[in-house]
């Protein structure tokens, strides 16, 4: 993917933090950290990271997972 060269200004205190993330190798840099910034954010608003997540899901096992020990619990319940 083709990048551009952009310009930005930061409030300085989160900048000290973006730094330290830097200097704690969780990025290799802070333009790398930057873009993975607004990327994270333009797919949460997009919506599309929580249908990407549940489209991963099992809807049988998430049933069985869900009904899972019901039966001797219905059992103990009063009856209405």
């Amino acid at each position: 993917m083709a990048k551009a060269k952009v310009a930005v200004t930061l409030d300085s205190e989160l900048l000290g933090e973006l730094d330290a993330l830097v200097a704690q190798r969780r990025f290799k840099s802070r333009s790398q950290a930057i873009e993975a910034a607004i990327a994270e954010k333009l797919e949460r608003l997009g919506g599309t990271r929580l249908a990407r997540e549940v489209a991963k899901l099992d809807p049988d096992e998430e049933r069985a997972f869900a009904e899972e020990g019901m039966a001797s619990e219905l059992a103990s319940w009063p009856e209405y």
